[in-house]
C-alpha cells in the first residue's frame, strides 16, 4: 500500500467527494495536518517532498476520512473549531461555530469601543454572553477586549462543559442556567449583553446531515412557528440585565430580522435599533440600546 501523503490525499479527496461533502480538499488536509500535528502549509510541503506517513498514521488518516464521508462534522474530528483568532474545543453535544457569528462578535467589539470613549479611564464593562454553548462569543470578547469581565450562559450541561475548556483559561466565569431565569441581583448590572440562541423554526429541519445529526437541538430550534420565543427571550432578559445606556445584540436568521426590529422598535424601553449584516450581506444581527428614561409596559408579544 502507497502511504505517501500526496497518494492518500488525492485518494481521500475522492473518497470525500463521492460522498458529497462540501468541501472535501479542505477537509481532507485538515484531516491529515491533525493527524501529522504540522499546518496545512506544511502538510503540503510534505506532500510535494513525498513523505511517506507510518502504517499508523495512515491508518488514522483513513479512519478520519471515513467518518467524515459518515458526514461526521469535521470538527467533531479534530476537536477544534477556528472561531476569529481562537481554536475552540468542541465534540459531541455543543453546537459548532459558526463564520458568520465572528462578524457579531466584532460589532460587539466596535461597540465596546464606542461606549469606552464616554466612560472614565480605566472602565471595565461587564458582558454576558446569553446562551454561549461552546463559548465562541464570551471567550472572543474576552480575548479580544481583555478590559471586559465577562459571565456566560449555558443551560446544557454537554455544552456546558465545552465551554468551559475554552472560557476558563480566558477569565470567563460560567454559569449552567437557563437564561431566562437569571437571578434578581444579576439585574441592571451588565453593560453589553451578547446571544447566539437558538432561532430555527419547529418544522424547519436544516438539510445539512452535520447540522441535523450532529448539532443539539437544544441548540437549534427557538420554539415557536417562527423560532423566535427564543430571541424574544433574550430580548426581555437583555431588558432586566442591562444598565441604564447599556447595548445588546443577538444573532438570528436573516428572515427572522424584520420581526426582531418590529419588535424592539415598538418597546418603548429601547432604542437605536440596527439590523447588522454578516460578510455575505445577509440581516445577521439585531441590536438595540436600554433608554435612560424608565419606560412604559408593552403589550404581549406571541413566540
Amino acid at each position: 500500500m502507497d502511504n505517501s501523503a500526496e497518494v492518500l490525499l488525492r485518494d481521500a479527496i475522492q473518497r470525500l467527494s463521492a460522498a458529497g461533502v462540501p468541501s472535501p480538499r479542505v477537509d481532507a488536509e485538515v484531516l491529515a495536518a491533525h493527524v501529522l500535528d504540522v499546518s496545512r502549509g506544511r502538510l503540503a510541503a510534505m506532500a510535494i517532498a513525498g513523505r511517506v506517513l507510518t502504517a499508523a498514521q495512515a491508518a488514522r488518516f483513513t479512519e478520519l476520512v471515513g467518518e467524515r464521508a459518515d458526514r461526521v462534522p469535521l470538527q467533531h474530528l479534530t476537536g477544534r473549531a477556528p472561531f476569529r483568532h481562537l481554536q475552540l474545543r468542541v465534540g459531541p453535544g455543543v453546537f459548532i461555530p459558526r463564520p458568520e457569528t465572528e462578524q457579531v462578535v466584532q460589532v460587539a467589539l466596535d461597540q465596546l469601543s464606542s461606549m469606552a470613549q464616554s466612560r472614565p479611564a480605566g472602565w471595565r464593562p461587564r458582558v454576558v454572553d446569553l446562551g454561549t454553548g461552546s463559548g465562541a462569543l464570551a471567550a472572543a470578547i474576552a480575548a479580544e477586549h481583555p478590559q471586559a469581565e465577562v459571565h456566560a450562559v449555558e443551560l446544557s450541561a454537554a455544552a456546558a462543559a465545552w465551554a468551559e475548556l475554552n472560557l476558563a483559561p480566558l477569565g470567563v466565569t460560567l454559569h449552567q442556567r437557563d437564561l431566562r431565569e437569571v437571578p434578581p441581583e444579576w439585574e441592571a448590572s451588565f453593560d453589553v449583553v451578547v446571544s447566539n440562541p437558538p432561532y430555527i423554526p419547529e418544522g424547519m429541519v436544516p438539510r445539512e446531515e452535520e447540522v441535523r445529526v450532529h448539532d443539539p437541538e437544544l441548540a437549534l430550534y427557538g420554539g415557536g412557528a417562527h423560532g423566535l420565543a427564543m430571541p424574544f427571550a433574550v430580548i426581555e432578559t437583555a431588558k432586566r440585565l442591562l444598565v441604564p445606556g447599556g447595548w445588546f445584540i443577538l444573532e438570528h436568521a436573516e428572515v427572522q430580522a424584520p420581526a426582531l426590529a418590529a419588535r424592539c422598535r415598538t418597546d418603548a424601553a429601547l432604542s437605536a435599533v440596527a439590523t447588522h449584516q454578516d460578510l455575505t450581506g445577509r440581516d445577521r444581527a439585531t441590536s438595540a440600546t436600554l433608554d435612560e428614561e424608565p419606560a412604559s409596559p408593552m403589550k404581549e408579544w406571541p413566540a
